[in-house]
């Protein structure tokens, strides 16, 4: 049984809680949040769960104290730079860290110093981190990049992920500005704090997994424009406003698209699915009818993340470097 302790109780490690309840193989041993809402109470409760006995601590210390605990579920942030002290507590505490957090999927272009000293600490203490989930972590970048193993050659990678924003979590909807004036949707794409985190990180995953050195990497991004009242996501959109996000991250071998993500998210979105499409020899093209739920594989990809990053040497590392995940009970 792996012995967890899961660092931030807002709506994703509420969730990731839940399943760990749900499934078994897992013991609890404690949980902190700073949210003086949520510290001092009982974890089952605030996850909406039966009392557990276990109450949410507003530090790591009283947290797990006397306590044997194999991996930290961190579940706070998707700014690396922010990441990097929780990550430093954790691993001076002699934690192997499974995290969310976007930017840290596949860190070494984007920020190679914040991942060089997490890297350092992490060695130093003798314990793992990666970082994971539904996308970055899997859908635009793992699989796409395990796929172009059955290819004597490749010539591009693309895949799109198109989702219906509705069943997703609140703040979900949110980042990608579903509900916005276009006016308000451009002040926060401006401010960066409008967008779906993480893709030039699965762009430079894929190019390090198939040996391209990139010359030039691109990412847009737009809203997505609601045509007619939506009334299925956490708040009623009008004509006209947006819905939702469109983004698209390139990568260029001198003036050849060789990777090509579509990300688009929003609310009422008529079809989703996840689809990879490989220019090579032989070509593939593979297909999710209706996608992944986002929510859902998250919180488990990082619970199934336990059992690999304990079985991973010490280091920061990525999902190609730790061994294969797969579900477990």
């Amino acid at each position: 049984m792996i012995s967890t302790v899961h660092i931030g109780m807002g709506p994703l490690g509420q969730k990731v809680l839940g399943y760990a309840v749900e499934r078994g193989g897992f013991h609890l041993a404690g949980a902190v949040d700073l949210d003086p809402e949520k510290a001092g109470k009982d974890l089952g409760a605030v996850c909406g769960l039966d009392p557990l006995g276990i109450t949410i601590k507003d530090n790591l210390k009283d947290a797990i104290e006397g306590k044997p605990v194999d991996v930290a579920l961190l579940t706070t942030v998707s700014s690396l730079v922010a990441l990097e002290s929780q990550v430093a507590q954790l691993a001076q505490a002699g934690l192997n860290i499974v995290s969310t957090c976007e930017e840290l999927f596949f860190p070494y272009k984007t920020h190679p110093d914040v991942a060089g000293r997490i890297d350092e600490i992490c060695r130093r203490n003798g314990v793992a981190c990666v970082g994971t989930g539904v996308n970055p972590g899997y859908l635009m970048d793992f699989l796409p990049s395990v796929l172009t193993g059955l290819c004597q050659n490749v010539e591009k990678v693309e895949v799109w992920r198109v989702q219906d924003a509705s069943v997703r979590r609140i703040p979900f909807q949110q980042k990608i500005g579903a509900g916005l004036t276009l006016d308000a949707f451009e002040a926060k794409r401006k401010a960066g704090t409008l967008r779906h985190v993480g893709l030039p990180e699965s762009v430079d995953f894929i190019a390090e997994r198939l040996g391209w050195a990139l010359d030039e990497k691109t990412e847009s991004l737009e809203p997505v424009i609601a045509e007619k009242p939506i009334d299925t996501g956490y708040k009623p959109i009008s004509k006209g406003m947006a819905c939702g996000v469109r983004q698209v991250g390139r990568g260029f071998v001198g003036d050849r698209e060789v990777i090509t993500l579509n990300f688009k998210a929003t609310v009422g979105e008529p079809e989703s699915y996840d689809q990879v499409h490989i220019d090579g020899e032989p070509p593939i093209k593979s297909r999710i009818a209706g996608g992944v739920n986002g929510d859902i594989a998250t919180c488990a990809i990082t619970l199934n993340a336990a059992r690999s990053i304990l079985q991973a040497g010490p280091g920061l590392k990525t999902m190609a470097k730790i061994p294969p995940i797969a579900y477990f009970k």
